[in-house]
């Protein structure tokens, strides 16, 4: 399931650069108290793994960029949201829509509409557009015992086997066990280049993710995990998020 939260304010709204972790604390500052301190603290649990199924799109609207001050956004601006667990975004339009003020960072916002997306029943193929980077790594080890995060691009071989491992364990999570021990996915890069790749500074933690358009292929079930809880890892920072493209896409061409 995911909604878009149209968002309206009396003036310019401005954010620094790097705001994904802005965006990330507006969502739990209007969920339910209690389910929004169960879902920070301790999430949904497979293993040794955590996960907390849902992930959020970029802002979206007519904006200024400039390296010096950050993005200057001109209202109304949108944001999607999207989870599999239904009570997460039924909490989060509660109270948008409930509160007649919101602050976004340091700007005041007010909620003036709230889509419920139309459902989508997907196949085995879908060409998709980002609207929010995907991030795939892996943690490795220095020769000297020090960690390192080694974040994949979309040629590398690994980038679609760990979005897939990552895909099966958020099915596990939502649907339960499987009788199906043989799910295929692979994704492919369509329109991928060296301005689609964007470095994120998320909380002093930095961040390659990589937006673009791709094209989706396997089993219907993980395709349909990838649309509401996204696609690769860090789903709940703002990453991973994606639409199914279409010709009159607004995209955004975010430095």
């Amino acid at each position: 399931m995911r909604i878009k939260v149209n968002l309206q304010s009396d003036r310019k709204i401005g954010l620094p650069i790097h705001h994904n972790h802005i965006i990330q604390s507006f969502i739990y500052a209007n969920l339910d108290r209690a389910l929004a301190g169960t879902l920070h603290d301790e999430g949904y649990k497979l293993g040794s793994r955590t996960f907390k199924l849902f992930t959020f799109s970029r802002l979206l609207g007519k904006m200024n960029y400039s390296p010096q001050e950050g993005f200057t956004f001109y209202p109304p601006v949108s944001l999607f949201i999207a989870s599999p667990k239904v009570d997460i975004l039924e909490s989060l339009a509660h109270f948008l829509v409930k509160r007649k003020e919101l602050i976004l960072g340091k700007n005041k916002v007010w909620t003036e509409g709230i889509e419920v997306m139309m459902e989508r029943k997907f196949t085995g193929k879908v060409q998709i557009e980002m609207l929010s980077p995907v991030v795939v790594y892996s943690t490795l080890y220095t020769p000297e015992g020090k960690k390192k995060t080694y974040f994949y691009n979309p040629q590398e071989k690994e980038f679609k086997e760990k979005i897939r491992d990552n895909l099966i364990k958020k099915y596990l999570l939502v649907n339960g066990s499987s009788s199906d021990d043989n799910f295929q996915f692979d994704i492919l890069p369509l329109r991928v280049n060296k301005n689609d790749e964007k470095i994120i500074i998320y909380k002093q933690t930095v961040i390659h993710g990589w937006m673009g358009r791709y094209e989706i292929t396997g089993s219907p079930e993980l395709i349909e995990v990838s649309y509401s809880a996204g696609l690769g890892s860090k789903n709940s920072s703002g990453f991973g998020m994606w639409e199914v493209r279409r010709e009159d896409f607004p995209e955004q061409r975010i430095p």
